[in-house]
């Protein structure tokens, strides 16, 4: 086990064949017992803590690996191999975890947080979505300024890690008379704050123990300290966050599309029928051609969007061009995989893998940092404001 920072390439990959090996041993022998309960045994977070899941993405001044982008994706692309909730709750502390408090908060918070990321001693969740308003600027949870303090009331939906997360990255309305742009405002919200409660909801579909729940916030007094971000930045807080997160979305779909693919073939080349095996009949064959071609585009649109981020070049275009295209490449890959196994794959725990399970987890990328519709024209405003230019 790789307990340092990776030195040499052959390191790093020796770090990858670990996470993989853990996504797809312990991590899934783990989750049947919490498809039942919807809850995270305690040993998973000792895990990810033993083999550096809440350090490797962390910069170094804080206690981190300071790897690049594209080596987390890389770490995130084998731990997205295992259940759908686990790699929802890696997937949130590799991104938006830390980076709102690193990109965002005040000078004495951020001291205070930045360190306690490298083993779990902080996890904040995130909290954008309300049931009666889209994820953007017609929200109506509401901050109140009061002398030094402001003053939250409202309800969030939808909020994943609620059960584990020390805080709230909480978006809220300060102020209605304001254009889009500057009617809202972040702030970081302690889970013992007065007025802070947590609103159970029912169980998922998919990714199991990620902890989704609602918020509701009555009264709930926070210091100006707090705030993320200048007054009335909040959208912009939200938006910016979440362009490297739709990547790592995308990049987990590619996880998964990886691990389904490896069970098609798997498949494909046991199973015989009237003396041949599938594998050798064209339309299987079709099939696995079909599925490996999404999955090799959609590494490299992945590759070149981490490199993007690492250059320092503006990326959010093609963060959200890379989730669609994952979205329809994990569909893709999924049906296959389903019609590749025949009858056993829809059974719990087959002998090829976890391919009931995989198949509900991946459909949750179909909403996690907004629906194709929101990275349709997130993407569309980024190419006509460059005149289509994606190189």
């Amino acid at each position: 086990m790789l307990d340092h920072k990776p030195e040499t390439d052959e390191e790093f990959q020796s770090y990858l064949a670990e996470i993989r090996e853990l996504a797809q041993g312990p991590f899934d022998e783990m989750q049947n017992e919490i498809e039942k309960t919807n809850v995270f045994p305690p040993e998973f977070f000792e895990l990810s803590r033993k083999h550096n899941l809440y350090r490797f993405y962390l910069p170094e001044q804080y206690g981190g690996w300071g790897l690049s982008t594209k080596q987390i994706f890389q770490v995130q692309e084998e731990f997205s191999r295992g259940p759908g909730g686990m790699r929802m709750h890696l997937h949130h502390a590799a991104g938006l975890n830390w980076r709102i408090m690193d990109d965002f908060g005040q000078e004495e918070l951020k001291t205070w947080a930045m360190p306690r990321f490298a083993d779990k001693t902080l996890y904040i969740n995130f909290a954008l979505t309300e049931a009666e308003a889209g994820s953007g600027a017609d929200i109506k949870t509401s901050a109140v300024r009061d002398g030094d303090d402001w003053v939250i009331n409202g309800e969030k939906t939808l909020i994943s890690h609620t059960d584990c997360s020390d805080g709230t990255y909480l978006i809220t309305l300060t102020d209605p008379a304001a254009d889009k742009d500057h009617r809202l405002t972040a702030f970081f919200v302690p889970v013992d704050t007065p007025g802070y409660e947590i609103v159970e909801m029912e169980h998922m579909m998919g990714c199991r123990g990620a902890g989704h729940a609602g918020l509701r916030f009555t009264d709930c007094r926070v210091p100006d300290k707090y705030r993320l971000g200048e007054v009335g930045e909040g959208y912009h807080v939200a938006m910016f966050s979440l362009g490297l997160s739709r990547a790592h979305i995308a990049d987990s779909n590619l996880g998964m599309a990886q691990r389904m693919l490896e069970i098609s073939i798997a498949r494909a080349k046991d199973r015989v029928t009237f003396g041949k095996v599938l594998a050798s009949r064209q339309e299987i064959q079709h099939m696995i051609a079909e599925s490996g071609t999404h999955i090799y585009a959609l590494r490299q649109m992945v590759h070149d969007t981490a490199d993007r981020y690492d250059r320092g070049e503006e990326a959010d275009t093609f963060a959200a061009m890379c989730k669609l295209f994952s979205i329809r490449t994990v569909k893709l890959v999924s049906d296959n995989m389903l019609e590749i196994l025949g009858g056993i794959g829809y059974f719990e725990n087959c002998e090829y893998g976890p391919v009931e399970r995989l198949y509900r987890d991946c459909r949750a990328m179909w909403l996690e940092e907004g629906p194709p519709t929101v990275q349709r024209i997130t993407a569309a405003r980024g190419l006509i404001a460059n005149g289509g230019d994606t190189f």
